[in-house]
């Protein structure tokens, strides 16, 4: 009988790579991963590691049982999404992992939902951004996380055997820029915003790779002068008149005195948002609501590309 924690780590092995990244995933010593190792495989009956210099490669065994562990764990969930429904349904705690603005324009409207359609249960929400939400939710940390379509790193695809995953919306990119700038006449292209200073989320957040590839294919790279992870932070540098940005529409409630916010001419860039949870989890009756109400208040966003200049 093969216990599936230690397939676990044989699992975050094959994607980290190393004995130390395993461990720091699990949080665990190398030493007692190590040892959950050698025990799975005298439960396979064969070895699973071999040396490769200073590291290890898996063995074909080890492939073969990581070719059924995917299944194996998604199994699991849709036992205990089972036993969830008979013990009562959609109750108790379920744990939300998202960015900030998704926490803002989607989970705490879905905890208004929630509290009329299913009063027995609980969010617990953290802030937390990708791909952190990803090994967050596949380790059992987090049972639902929100994310973007990213390139680098890339995000998990539609076949990855880990996680079910749902789209929610396509969040618009709109620039905001101070009242007396150059282009707060109109609407501009994003190739007009060569040249300018920007302000930008921090580098590796996902969506400095929305915007930087946004960017690319207009034809530039964009002059990042500044950098915030608090988009309220961004609008009141562009009111100092210190850079340009360009916002989510997520992100867009009123803009301070000193900024407008124009639409982007032609082929808008957009931060295309999913959510997840582990495969066989969504059968999960909290679980599946918690998406459910997430999903609802995707679909009630208001689309606004405010082209307006705010009231001082």
């Amino acid at each position: 009988m093969v216990d599936l924690r230690r397939l676990r780590a044989l699992r975050e092995l094959a994607d980290r790579g190393t004995i130390a990244a395993t461990a720091d995933a699990l949080h665990l010593t190398p030493s007692a991963v190590s040892q959950q190792l050698a025990v799975l495989e005298r439960e396979v009956g064969q070895p699973l590691l071999e040396p490769n210099g200073r590291t290890v490669r898996l063995t074909p065994a080890a492939t073969a049982v990581l070719a059924h562990a995917d299944a194996l764990f998604s199994e699991v969930e849709r036992m205990d999404a089972t036993l969830a429904a008979l013990a009562g349904g959609a109750v108790g705690a379920v744990r939300v992992g998202a960015f900030s603005t998704a926490i803002r324009g989607l989970i705490v409207p879905a905890v208004a939902r929630l509290r009329e359609t299913s009063p027995g249960l609980e969010l617990v929400i953290r802030d937390v951004e990708s791909p952190d939400v990803f090994d967050a939710v596949a380790l059992g940390e987090m049972d639902v996380g929100i994310s973007m379509e990213t390139l680098s790193p890339p995000t998990p695809g539609r076949d990855d055997d880990r996680f079910a995953r749902f789209d929610l919306m396509r969040d618009v990119l709109d620039v905001a820029l101070p009242v007396d700038h150059v282009l707060a006449g109109g609407d501009a292209r994003l190739i007009d915003l060569a040249g300018h200073p920007w302000i930008a989320p921090p580098e590796g957040w996902s969506c400095d790779d929305v915007i930087r590839v946004a960017c690319s294919a207009a034809g530039f790279t964009p002059d990042v002068a500044h950098r915030s992870g608090d988009w309220t932070a961004i609008m009141a540098m562009v009111s100092a008149g210190l850079g340009v940005a360009v916002v989510p529409r997520l992100a867009q409630d009123l803009p301070p005195p000193g900024v407008v916010i124009r639409r982007l001419r032609g082929e808008p860039a957009a931060r295309h948002l999913f959510v997840i949870c582990r495969r066989g989890a969504e059968d999960h009756p909290a679980i599946g609501a918690t998406i459910g109400a997430i999903r609802a208040s995707a679909d009630a966003q208001p689309q606004r590309a405010r082209s307006t200049t705010p009231k001082p």
